[in-house]
């Protein structure tokens, strides 16, 4: 699996072992953000890592920030991008299972990195079950479509 990984500055330390990580269960790894700890703006690292995936360059990708709240919220606003802020193995299973969650955003302050690891794990072997969570899907890629027509209709 080709994964995107990125963080803002609170997130370099644990992005950093990360990447380690997902190497060792054979990922390729594709890595976005700052390397130290001068600020960087956790909307631009989401971006990028957000656009990797929804073109397909990237199975899926990884984000990290102080609560993996903000990556989130950037992320979302990438057309076909479903980013979901877990904090355990259930909430990261169930993302892929029902939500079909493309982008995992984790806290790097608030969970430590053995969690994250298993989180990811789990995140990355779950499949989405489809059937009566397609629906719900369709109907948020609506509301994208929707938002779009809108976009256009303003310009």
């Amino acid at each position: 699996m080709r994964v995107a990984i990125g963080s803002d500055h609170r997130g370099v330390e644990l992005r950093q072992r990360v990447i380690v990580f997902l190497a060792s269960l054979g990922n390729d790894i594709i890595e976005f953000g700052g390397k130290g700890n001068d600020a960087v703006d956790y909307p631009d690292i989401a971006a990028d890592v957000a656009r990797q995936v929804s073109t397909g360059q990237c199975d899926r990708g990884v984000l990290f920030c102080g609560t993996g709240i903000g990556v989130s919220i950037a992320a979302n606003k990438i057309h076909g991008i479903r980013a979901a802020v877990c904090h355990d193995q259930f909430t990261a299973e169930m993302s892929r299972r029902h939500n079909d969650a493309n982008i995992l955003c984790l806290s790097a302050e608030r969970l430590p990195p053995e969690e994250v690891f298993e989180i990811i794990r789990v995140w990355l072997a779950a499949e989405f079950e489809g059937g009566r969570h397609q629906r719900r899907i369709d109907k948020i890629a609506a509301l994208e479509s929707e938002q779009t027509r809108a976009d256009r209709d303003v310009d």
